[in-house]
């Protein structure tokens, strides 16, 4: 069999199909493609979380059956959810996504500092104290208002 089996959407390939975790191809899973790992955590996971949680009295012996067909349902979901998400972007025209696109480029310059009004080319700020300058070389200052 050649092609996509469930449709124009599909992700995964018909001859990688075989390839994928079995937890992965019982859900029908689309569009999240979980590894083998992933899917270990899951299912394993969420067994081995509700039995201590049995063992430790915190739940009753229904969680082991609850809880991993509770991650299961909430990992289906996510796949639904990632297909809307996919099929509305391809309704977007072209148009939008190039606009989109460039809004979305950063921006590549310098920025002016305003913030230090205080500096001075060649002159070294510090906090210490100054001694006064003489006479001769302070700036001339006004003569005040009358």
């Amino acid at each position: 069999m050649t092609g996509a089996t469930r449709g124009t959407w599909a992700t995964v390939v018909a001859d990688e199909e075989r390839y994928r975790p079995l937890y992965a191809r019982v859900l029908g899973l689309r569009f999240v493609n979980p590894g083998g790992v992933l899917c270990f955590i899951f299912f394993e996971g969420s067994v081995a979380l509700a039995t201590l949680l049995a063992l430790a009295e915190l739940v009753t012996w229904w969680a082991v059956l609850v809880l991993p067909a509770t991650v299961a349902v909430m990992v289906k979901l996510n796949d639904l959810v990632a297909a809307r998400v996919v099929r509305s972007a391809a309704l977007v025209p072209e148009q939008e996504r190039d606009r989109f696109r460039r809004q979305m480029e950063p921006a590549v310059g310098t920025a002016r500092v305003d913030w230090i009004r205080h500096s001075v080319p060649g002159v070294v700020v510090s906090s210490t104290p100054e001694e006064p300058l003489p006479p001769s070389l302070r700036e001339p200052t006004s003569p005040p208002a009358p």
